[in-house]
């Protein structure tokens, strides 16, 4: 079969091509903006990519067109499809239809970790030599590649995102999955271009607690009132539980972030890595809890998160010069923004934070948690928000209103050269400059490491 994806140089469609690609179908592809790393690895297995969505490329006549959710009415391709009668599907029902029904699908659904959870969850199956498909969201060094499929393998492990299935379906993606073992790491307010409120998001998450197996499992932490809310609605899957007085915890993390495992208050063993932050704890106390549900054992899960490396954009060391350290990290939501402060100020101890954000995403354009973002960035010395209430990158709240409570500590940039020439000229040796954002942020690190490079 000929599919043809649209939107294919997105982490989801990408992997998705890849994975149909290794399914044995012809795949070809469109997008705004193709450019590697995704390019490079769809040209590396045979997939032709054609930059933009022109109406002409209905002249390749797929069996069936594969729509992701950049793609909007309007598009001109999309239009000749429908004005056409060509047929048509999402990404995730594709996937959901075509690939998914024989396997045992882990999923991992939640507001945080899901991309850092799956990674740690596929890593688990992996060193306990299960050899896990998977479809993630971001690139552990580890697993080396966002997606792999193998028709002969059972397991699974997808990260299932709550955002909207197409511009034709309105549910959320994770809806399709059909899991057997799903996560549910934590639930808050988030995707503010699309759920009203909290209420509408436990809606959708109840949803996928509907498609779960009795004879399936639920793994979720102990305090989670959203969470708890939507097992109210109904709930007919066995439960597990982690965090404290659930049949996971983790003791202190020790300096080097090392931390023991506990399964029914017995200690089975030392989780020994660099990654730090009680986020990250919680996040393998999942991890272990779904790989013991598909039959590994606890001892193992842990001896294999000792060896786990972590996934890039989180904390990702970009460069150290003069002295200076530039980390990257995907953090965009504002629980996501004090956890990683709070992370990296642990690890730093009383050496300055230059925090560098960039509100990217949907819901911090809008503003409509933008008033957390001061306490988010308490712990860091130094605040630099790239985006202004107008011109260029304007957002839809004033930065400079928002961030007042952080005093002189805090200030916006509308150009990004500016900005680097602020945060250059600011930092001195020994200081951690910490940038997050959800998308590629103008390649502000690399430009970061040049002018730390120069001298002022």
């Amino acid at each position: 079969m000929h599919l043809h994806i649209l939107g294919i140089c997105g982490t989801f469609m990408g992997g998705l091509a890849l994975i149909a690609r290794a399914a044995g179908h012809k795949v070809t592809g469109c997008d705004a903006g193709v450019y590697p790393p995704m390019s490079t690895q769809l040209t590396e297995q045979g997939i032709s990519l054609i930059e933009g969505f022109g109406a002409e490329q209905l002249a390749l006549k797929p069996d069936l067109f594969v729509i992701g959710n950049v793609v909007s009415r309007g598009n001109p391709l999309m239009e000749a499809i429908l004005n056409s009668g060509a047929r048509y599907i999402s990404g995730p029902q594709w996937l959901g239809d075509s690939i998914l029904p024989q396997a045992h699908v882990l999923a991992v659904a939640g507001t945080h970790g899901k991309t850092t959870t799956s990674s740690m969850l596929a890593w688990i199956l992996e060193q306990a030599g299960l050899k896990p498909n998977f479809l993630i969201g971001g690139v552990a060094p580890d697993l080396k590649v966002s997606a792999r499929y193998q028709p002969d393998v059972r397991p699974f492990v997808i990260e299932a995102d709550e955002y909207d299935t197409a511009f034709f379906d309105k549910r959320s993606k994770f809806v399709h999955y059909r899991p057997r073992t799903a996560i549910l790491n934590n639930l808050e307010y988030d995707h503010a271009d699309i759920f009203p409120d909290l209420a509408a998001i436990e809606t959708q998450f109840h949803h996928l607690v509907r498609t779960i197996p009795s004879e399936g499992c639920i793994v979720l932490p102990t305090r989670s009132e959203a969470l708890e809310r939507v097992l109210a609605r109904g709930n007919w899957s066995r439960t597990v539980r982690f965090g404290a007085g659930g049949t996971w915890q983790a003791g202190p993390a020790d300096e080097e972030g090392a931390f023991t495992v506990l399964r029914d208050g017995h200690d089975v063993g030392t989780v020994r890595w660099t990654l730090g932050g009680e986020h990250n704890r919680m996040n393998a106390l999942a991890a272990l809890a779904a790989a013991e549900d598909i039959g590994v054992p606890a001892a193992d899960g842990v001896a294999a998160l000792s060896r786990f490396a972590g996934v890039k954009r989180r904390m990702e060391v970009r460069g150290t010069v003069n002295g200076v350290t530039v980390y990257d990290d995907f953090a965009h939501h504002p629980t996501a923004i004090a956890t990683t402060v709070a992370g990296l100020r642990r690890q730093v101890g009383a050496a300055r934070i230059l925090a560098v954000l960039e509100p990217r995403s949907n819901t911090m354009k809008l503003g409509t948690m933008a008033a957390r973002l001061p306490q988010a960035l308490a712990g860091a010395d130094l605040v630099f928000c790239f985006g202004a209430h107008e011109g260029k990158h304007a957002l839809g709240w004033n930065p400079g209103e928002v961030l007042a409570p952080l005093g002189a500590r805090a200030s916006s940039y509308d150009d990004l050269d500016a900005l680097v020439r602020a945060v250059s000229q600011a930092a001195r040796p020994g200081d951690h400059i910490l940038v997050m954002s959800n998308g590629g942020f103008g390649g502000v690190h690399g430009k970061l490491l040049d002018a730390l490079a120069r001298p002022h």
